[in-house]
């Protein structure tokens, strides 16, 4: 029996070059190719380009990415990794612990494609991880190239909004601003 039905926004636009860094967990290998094959597809389609560093856990996924916007040159960041519920609460931890450290650099202003599947079980992740099934990893390829385009195209509209040190220097024949 097929689940519910989704919608899959057209493939974003990117007006010049992208670059993109892929930050995996290998934890479960087989699930992770699976989810780096479909992220690296979706972003070759959309003409960016890409780089892939690897980290022992979910938990390190975020710091990687907060290490890579503070000392590199990235557009954008594909998190992926699989989490799958064990006998201890550690599932709870690692799957709220990574989520919400991806979501506050994403309020930052970062533009992170979330991919890492939290799961009750390997079949599960499975079917997730897939390029020819859900795709999860081209899927979050997707948000981290849509959010691109979205800064993009805000961030362009800087001139005109707000005040500008020529708003400030209007009228002042000395060069001095006024405080």
């Amino acid at each position: 029996m097929a689940g519910p039905s989704h919608y899959i926004m057209p493939r974003a636009d990117v007006d010049r070059p992208t670059k993109v860094l892929i930050v995996i967990s290998p934890y479960y290998k087989d699930i992770a190719d699976n989810m780096l094959a479909g992220a690296r597809a979706e972003i070759e389609a959309a003409g960016a380009t890409h780089e892939t560093v690897e980290v022992p856990g979910a938990l390190e996924i975020p710091t990687a990415i907060g290490i890579a916007e503070r000392m590199s040159n990235f557009d954008g960041y594909v998190a992926l990794g699989c989490v799958i519920r064990g006998e201890t609460t550690h599932y709870e931890t690692v799957c709220n612990d990574s989520s919400r450290a991806i979501q506050m650099l994403g309020l930052q202003g970062l533009c992170i494609g979330n991919g890492i599947l939290t799961v009750e079980n390997k079949t599960q992740a499975d079917v997730r991880a897939d390029p020819a099934d859900q795709n999860k990893g081209g899927g979050a390829a997707a948000a981290a190239l849509h959010l691109i385009a979205l800064g993009r195209k805000w961030g362009a509209a800087k001139q005109g909004v707000g005040f500008t040190n020529d708003i400030l220097m209007a009228g002042k024949s000395d060069g001095s601003t006024t405080a």
